[in-house]
C-alpha cells in the first residue's frame, strides 16, 4: 500500500542525465581508448613525426626497458630514431620504409613485445606502420646525445594542461546574447551547435531550493520559501546567494568536498585502525577557512607549510599558530599504520600515500605512477617525484620516522601546568591522609588477629610481620606461612574490617573528584620538522626502499618549469628555523606560472555545481585524463579566480551561481534531440544529495537537527547484528560524525559515502535495491519520520473534525519535507492515501506499535514517504 502511494504521491522528475549514471564507465573508457583517440586523431590533423605521435606510444610501453634504465635491455634504446635503426643486440629494430622489415613493429604484431598483458592496440600499430612507411620522420634535427632516463620534450609541455594559462577573449555569440549573464554563458553559448540555447530559467521555487541545497546542504524552510517568491526584487536571487555565502553552513557543505580529497578521517588505517583523537582540529580548520572566504593559494600555503609559516614557539603558542598547525593536519591524513606497526614498509606507504594526496587534490596529476619507475603516460619522471619527496623529507623521513603519537603538539600552557600541579598537591595530601588511616587500620586488623594467639607465639608472630621480608629467617617465613590470616593487605582488608574499607574508598572518590579539576591536555595532529634535519633523498630503483639509488635533490615537477634548474628547491633557508622545503612548494604550486593549480581547484568546483566537471577526471589532467570539455572557459575561469578574484572561493561560486548556465531549467525542449547528453550544458543537470547530506536533511525536517559547530567527533557504534550505525540520540551533521576507515556508517555507505582508503578525488554515484530497502527499514529513517510526525503533531493540534486535522497535519508534513504545498492533483493523491490508511487501521489491518495512535501512525507513514520522494533525494 505504501509503496503504490509513493508512486503516486511523486511528480516525476523525468530524470534526463546519462552521465550522472555513467559517468564512472565513460571515464574508464576515455582512460582506456585515450592513446590510442588522442594518436589517432593527430594522425588525421597532421603529419606523422616521432615526436608528436610515436614518441607517446613508445614511452607507454617500450621505453620502460628501452630508455628508461643506463643500461637498456639488449642493448636496444628506442628514445631516438637513428638509435631505433642502429639497434641493439637483434639487430636494427627499425627500417624506414619497410614495416614488414621493422622488427619493433614485427614484434609488436606478433605478441611478444612488450612482454605481460598490456598489449599496444591495434591503433597504434596502425599508426606505428604508418609512421615507419613514411619514411619514420622526426619533427626536427635529433640532439647528438641525451642524458639519462626519459627526459621531457617540448611536445610534453605543448599537452593542454602543461601549457601556460592564457585568459582567452570572451566571445560574443551571435543568437540568444540576451541569455548572457556571466562570462560563463558567452563561452558556453559560442560552443553550442546551431539551434540549441540553454532551458529557460527554472521558476523561483525549484531555484530557491536549488542555491540552498548546492550552497549549504540543507533545504529553505517552507517560509524561506514563500518570503523568497513575494521577494519581486530585480536582486532578490542575488541578495540570497550572497546571503547564503554567508552563513556558516556554507562551510560544512564545501568543507567536506574538500576533506573528501584530503582523505580525512578520524583513524590510521592499516589491520588496526587504530583511532586519531585529534584530528577533528583539521576539520574545523577546513571549515572556518572555507567560511571566512580564505585565499585558496593562502589556503594551500597554510596546509602545505603551516608549521613553517607558524614560526618558533616564543612562551606560548598563539592562536594563529595553533590555527596554522592544524593546517598541517591536510598532510597527516593519509593513512598511517605506523601507529600499530612501525614496520619500514609502514613508513614508505604513509609518505607515498601523503604524496599521492598532494598530487590528485593540488596538482592533478597521478604522481604515485612515478615512484617505482618514470610515468608510462606523462612527463613526470622518477626523479620528479622522489624530488618531491625529498621536500617533505625534513618531517617525513622513513629513517627517523615519528610515529602518530610522537608527532601531537601539545597545547598546554604554563599557566595549564601550574593549576595542575596546585591540583595535584591537593589531591597527594589527600592520598597522604588515605595514607594514615589505611596504616592506622592494617594495625589494628594486625592486632586483632594477633590478640588470637597465645604468648610465646603471639611475639614471634609479631617479630615475623614487621621484619622486612628480605631480612626474614626461613623460620620466620615458614611461621607466617602457616598463619596466612596474618598477611593483611590494603587488597584484603575489607574482609577484616569492611567499615574501614569503605572509609578509604571515599578517599579514592575524593581523590578522583580533585584531580578532574585539572586543565585537560589538549593537541594538534601536525606535521612539523624536527630542527636542523635535513635527511638525504634517495631513488628508490622499483620504488623499492631496499634499492636506494642516486641522491635527489628537492624538486618541483620538470614539465611545470622553463628548465630542470628551475625546479629545484633549495636545501634548507638560512631564514626560517626550518628547511623553508614545503613553503618554497606552496609559493610554486599557488603561482599562476603553475598551469596546473588554478585549473584543477575551478574544474573542482565547477563538478560539484554540476556534478561533472569540465575536465571529467579532476585528479588526472594527463593524458589518461580526460580532455577538457570546454577549454577556453576553464582557461577564462583558472586566470580570473587567480587574477581578478584573488583566489576567492565565494566569488567563483557567486559567478557560477548567478549565470543562467546555473539558473536554468532542468528540461528543455531541443535537448534531447540536440543534446542528448548534456555536452554543452543545455539544461541544468539533475544531481542525488550526497549521503550526508540526506542523513542532514531529514534531521533538519524533522526538527531535531542539532546546531552545535565543530569540536570532537561523535562516536559511532554497532548494533546487536554488527551493523555500524549512528546513535539515536547523535543528531549533529554528519560532517562531525567519527570517520573510521574500517567502520563505515551502513546508512552513509549505502548512499555512496566514500571510504576513505587513501582519499576520494571523485564520488561515485549508484541507484541500488539497498538505497530503497534503507528507505524502507532502516531505524534512523523510521525515526526521522517519527519524529516529523511529532513535530507536525505539536505544530497543529488536535480538533474535533479527526479527518480535518489529519488531513491539514498532512499537508502540513508536505510544507516541511519539500518547502512548498502540494498541488490540487497531489492533494487529491494525499487525501485517497489518508482515507486508505485510516480504513487499514480502523479495520484492524495492520498492527499498531506500543503506545501509538492511529492517527500518529498514519502521520508517520505520510512523513516516510516523502522523505522517501526523489523530491526529496534530488535537487532539480
Amino acid at each position: 500500500m505504501m509503496k503504490l502511494a509513493l508512486q503516486r504521491v511523486w511528480r516525476p522528475l523525468r530524470v534526463r542525465e546519462p552521465f550522472l549514471v555513467g559517468l564512472a564507465l565513460s571515464a574508464g573508457l576515455l582512460a582506456i581508448g585515450s592513446v590510442a583517440g588522442w594518436a589517432g586523431e593527430l594522425a588525421e590533423a597532421e603529419p606523422l613525426t616521432f615526436e608528436r605521435q610515436i614518441r607517446p606510444i613508445l614511452r607507454a610501453y617500450c621505453w620502460d626497458c628501452h630508455g628508461a634504465t643506463a643500461e637498456p635491455k639488449g642493448g636496444l634504446d628506442l628514445r631516438l630514431v637513428r638509435w631505433a635503426i642502429r639497434g641493439g643486440e637483434s639487430g636494427p629494430a627499425l627500417v624506414p620504409g619497410d614495416p614488414d622489415q621493422s622488427l619493433l613493429l614485427r614484434r609488436i604484431r606478433d605478441g611478444e613485445m612488450p612482454p605481460g598483458n598490456h598489449k599496444v592496440t591495434a591503433g597504434e600499430q596502425q599508426i606505428l606502420e604508418q609512421w615507419i612507411r613514411a619514411g619514420a620522420p622526426t619533427a626536427r634535427p635529433e640532439p647528438e646525445e641525451l642524458p639519462p632516463g626519459i627526459g621531457i620534450a617540448p611536445e610534453d609541455r605543448d599537452f593542454w594542461s602543461f601549457r601556460p594559462i592564457r585568459r582567452p577573449p570572451v566571445p560574443l555569440p551571435p543568437m540568444h546574447g540576451d541569455r548572457i549573464r556571466t562570462p560563463i554563458d558567452a563561452f558556453l553559448l559560442a560552443d553550442m551547435p546551431e539551434g540549441l540555447s540553454f532551458a529557460p530559467d527554472a521558476d523561483k521555487q525549484v531555484l530557491v531550493r536549488r542555491v540552498y541545497l548546492d550552497l549549504l546542504g540543507l533545504p529553505p524552510t517552507y517560509e524561506q520559501v514563500e518570503e523568497f517568491l513575494r521577494d519581486s526584487s530585480p536582486d532578490a536571487y542575488e541578495r540570497l546567494v550572497d546571503r547564503l555565502l554567508a552563513s556558516p553552513h556554507y562551510g560544512e557543505r564545501w568543507g567536506r568536498h574538500w576533506l573528501d580529497v584530503a582523505g580525512y578521517a578520524d583513524s590510521e588505517g592499516g589491520a588496526a585502525d587504530a583511532p586519531r583523537p585529534w584530528a577533528y582540529r583539521y576539520r574545523d580548520y577546513v571549515i572556518r577557512s572555507l567560511n571566512e572566504d580564505k585565499p585558496f593559494d593562502q589556503f594551500v600555503a597554510e596546509q602545505l607549510a603551516g608549521d613553517e609559516l607558524a614560526g618558533a614557539k616564543v612562551g606560548e603558542w598563539t592562536d594563529r599558530q595553533i590555527e596554522l598547525l592544524s593546517a598541517t593536519g591536510f598532510l597527516r591524513m593519509a593513512p598511517d599504520a605506523t601507529a600499530s606497526d612501525d614496520s619500514p614498509e609502514n613508513r614508505y606507504q604513509a609518505l607515498a600515500d601523503t604524496l599521492r594526496i598532494v598530487g590528485s587534490s593540488l596538482l592533478g596529476v597521478t604522481l604515485h605512477c612515478a615512484q617505482c619507475h618514470d610515468h608510462r603516460y606523462d612527463p613526470i619522471p622518477q626523479s620528479d617525484y622522489y624530488g618531491l619527496a625529498a621536500v617533505f623529507a625534513p618531517a617525513l623521513d622513513p629513517q627517523a620516522w615519528r610515529r602518530p603519537s610522537e608527532r601531537l603538539v601539545s597545547l598546554y600552557t604554563e599557566a595549564d601546568r601550574r593549576e595542575a600541579q596546585r591540583i595535584e598537591d591537593e589531591a597527594q595530601a589527600v592520598l597522604q591522609e588515605k595514607q594514615q588511616k589505611l596504616d592506622q587500620f592494617l594495625t589494628e586488623a594486625l592486632e586483632k588477629e594477633l590478640a588470637k594467639y597465645d604468648e610465646p607465639l603471639r611475639g614471634m608472630l609479631r617479630e615475623a610481620v614487621t621484619t622486612p621480608a628480605d631480612k626474614r629467617s626461613d623460620e620466620q617465613k615458614q611461621l607466617l606461612a602457616s598463619h596466612p590470616n596474618l598477611n593483611i593487605t590494603p587488597g584484603v582488608l575489607y574482609q577484616y574490617n569492611q567499615a574501614a574499607a569503605d572509609e578509604l574508598k571515599k578517599y579514592d572518590a575524593k581523590v578522583a573528584e580533585i584531580r578532574a579539576k585539572k586543565p585537560a591536555e589538549m593537541f594538534v595532529r601536525a606535521l612539523v620538522e624536527s630542527p636542523g634535519h635535513l635527511p638525504v633523498t634517495r631513488r628508490l630503483h622499483r620504488g623499492d626502499y631496499r634499492q636506494p639509488q642516486e641522491e635527489i635533490a628537492p624538486g618541483f615537477l620538470q614539465v611545470l618549469c622553463p628548465d630542470a634548474a628551475d625546479a629545484v628547491i633549495p636545501l634548507d633557508d638560512p631564514q626560517l628555523p626550518t628547511s623553508g622545503r614545503r613553503l618554497e612548494l606552496a609559493r610554486r604550486i599557488c603561482r599562476l606560472d603553475n598551469p596546473l593549480t588554478a585549473r584543477v581547484i575551478v574544474n573542482r568546483v565547477w563538478m560539484h555545481h554540476f556534478g561533472r566537471g569540465l575536465v571529467a577526471t579532476p585528479d588526472d589532467f594527463g593524458r589518461l585524463g580526460s580532455p577538457p570539455t570546454h577549454p577556453a572557459l576553464l582557461d577564462w575561469l583558472a586566470h580570473w579566480f587567480g587574477t581578478e578574484a584573488e583566489w576567492s572561493l565565494k566569488r567563483l561560486h557567486r559567478l557560477i551561481l548567478l549565470s543562467t548556465v546555473y539558473r536554468q531549467a532542468s528540461q528543455h525542449p531541443d535537448a534531447l534531440r540536440l543534446d542528448p547528453d548534456n555536452r554543452y550544458y543545455s539544461r541544468k543537470p539533475i544531481w542525488r544529495l550526497e549521503a550526508e547530506w540526506i542523513r542532514d536533511r531529514m534531521l533538519f525536517v524533522s526538527g531535531t537537527l542539532a546546531p552545535q559547530m565543530y569540536g570532537p567527533p561523535a562516536e559511532v557504534a554497532e548494533d546487536e547484528t554488527g551493523k555500524v550505525i549512528v546513535p539515536a540520540n547523535e543528531r549533529r551533521r554528519t560532517i562531525y560524525l567519527q570517520v573510521r576507515r574500517s567502520r563505515p556508517v551502513a546508512f552513509l555507505q549505502t548512499f555512496d559515502a566514500p571510504g576513505m582508503e587513501v582519499n576520494c578525488p571523485k564520488r561515485e554515484y549508484s541507484t541500488s535495491p539497498m538505497q530503497a530497502l534503507a528507505l524502507l527499514n532502516d531505524q534512523f529513517v523510521l525515526e526521522q519520520a517519527r519524529r516529523l510526525a511529532l513535530r507536525v503533531e505539536r505544530e497543529i493540534p488536535a480538533d474535533g473534525n479527526d479527518n480535518e486535522f489529519l488531513y491539514r497535519r498532512a499537508v502540513r508534513a508536505w510544507e516541511l519535507a519539500l518547502a512548498r504545498r502540494p498541488d490540487q492533483r497531489e492533494k487529491k493523491i494525499l487525501s485517497d492515501f489518508l482515507k486508505e490508511q485510516q480504513q487499514l487501521y480502523d479495520n484492524g489491518g495492520a498492527p499498531l506499535p506500543d503506545q501509538i495512535s492511529a492517527e500518529t501512525q498514519i502521520l508517520t507513514n505520510v512523513c516516510q514517504v516523502l522523505l522517501s520522494l526523489p523530491e526529496f533525494l534530488y535537487v532539480d
